[in-house]
């Protein structure tokens, strides 16, 4: 069968290269795709706003399955737009990818089903959120209401830094803002929680640890993703029977209520608080880099998951994991998440020579003339599978070093709460 994948992130790649192994796939096709993706695939380059031209290019290629990375097309309805020309799509319809479309949504949803989360209230200017300073605790949270790649998202530890953050979002920062939503601190730590759903069935899909911050110790900017580890350090039996129960349950419980159902990858990205989930916010796809770090674990045939999701049969299939650790080092551009420079030539990666249980993955890429070429503020994904944390953290600084890429940087410390 062919295959397309709606992407050009490391995320993308990582779907891309685990489905070339399947024996279902006869040819893969991504939308636009990335330089590591073109060895692999044929990247086709269209307006994935356009959801017309889409269809037609599916239909003419014969492509039986679209699988969607991202979560814009996921917010903009794509799923429901190909799904009426009988294509098969793997992702949210539109009304359930609000729980990240909208953080309100989501806020909604958990008041009404007590989901444990943060306390939080809602505004629609400027004026009204700055009053509720006067009368805040510090820290607090600030989020944009719509998308933001994962950056829209301000921990504030005094006014300033508050009137800041409302400020930035009430301006476009991240798009149009019509609400902003400020929630009290939680004090604990992350996780990423993933299931895999078809509607009716869900299954576990592994747990991650994600770095965001763009420096070392957790600090600096938010980024759309440093690197990752999993499974987490957290995760145990009762933890993940609370999550299902206190969590999951409820949202597809809402979602049906509203007359739809959840078909696809759901990210719950949680505070643990003295082994309690608290839910901080919903993705409607595969995370990134959470994916890059997981996928390489997977002993089953992806293609045969997806179709099983699309088909509502997700309940007959076993799904089967590695047991060794993984770890993700994100190199990105310099000067990222703030400006930086494009079409920066990555000199020696064509030289890499890649061991057994060591993937590079790339994100911001573009190939030209058999060279390399980075366009992205997140460029390659270096991930490693060992017994260890340490042992794929070296597995990984191999590689760096063979890379020694003048034009970018990337955090040391990755899965420091793992390794001694």
């Amino acid at each position: 069968m062919n295959i397309g994948i709606i992407g050009s992130g490391g995320r993308e790649h990582a779907i891309c290269k685990n489905l070339k192994q399947s024996k279902r796939i006869n040819k893969i096709y991504c939308f636009p795709g990335n330089a590591g993706t073109a060895e692999i695939a044929e990247n086709i380059s269209l307006d994935l706003d356009n959801f017309k031209y889409i269809k037609n290019f599916v239909i003419e290629k014969n492509i039986e399955l679209i699988i969607v990375g991202p979560e814009q097309p996921l917010v903009n309805g794509i799923v429901d737009y190909l799904e009426k020309f009988k294509i098969k799509v793997f992702g949210p319809n539109k009304i359930a990818s609000q729980l990240e479309g909208s953080k309100i949504f989501t806020k909604q949803i958990c008041e009404k089903f007590n989901i444990p989360t943060a306390k939080f209230g809602v505004f629609e200017n400027k004026i009204e959120a700055k009053k509720f300073l006067l009368k805040s605790n510090y820290p607090i949270v600030i989020k944009a209401d719509n998308l933001a790649s994962g950056k829209g998202v301000y921990i504030c530890y005094d006014e300033d830094q508050s009137i800041k953050a409302i400020d930035e979002v009430f301006n476009g920062k991240f798009g149009i803002a019509k609400n902003l939503l400020i929630e009290e601190f939680l004090e604990g730590e992350e996780m990423s929680y993933f299931i895999i759903s078809d509607g009716k069935n869900i299954k576990n899909f592994q747990t991650a640890q994600d770095h965001k911050r763009v420096s070392e110790g957790d600090r600096g900017k938010n980024t759309g993703g440093m690197g990752a580890y999993s499974p987490s350090r957290l995760i145990n039996k009762t933890l993940e029977k609370k999550i299902i129960s206190k969590i999951i349950n409820p949202t597809l419980k809402a979602l049906s209520e509203l007359g739809t159902e959840y078909k696809g990858f759901l990210y719950a990205g949680l505070m643990i608080v003295k082994n309690e989930p608290y839910l901080i916010e919903y993705n409607v796809r595969m995370g990134d880099p959470e994916c890059q770090t997981i996928l390489p674990k997977l002993n089953s045939d992806l293609a045969k998951i997806f179709l099983a999701c699309c088909e509502q049969k997700l309940d007959k299939i076993q799904i089967n994991w590695s047991d060794k650790k993984s770890l993700c080092v994100v190199v990105c551009s310099n000067g990222y998440p703030d400006a930086f420079e494009k079409n920066k030539e990555i000199e020696n990666i064509n030289h890499l020579e890649l061991n057994t249980d060591e993937y590079l993955f790339h994100a911001g890429t573009t190939q030209k003339n058999n060279k390399v070429y980075a366009i992205g503020g997140r460029v390659l994904n270096f991930v490693a599978l060992a017994n260890s944390f340490l042992e794929a953290k070296d597995k990984i600084n191999k590689n760096l070093n063979n890379l020694n890429w003048s034009g970018g940087f990337y955090r040391k410390d990755i899965g420091y709460k793992v390794i001694d």
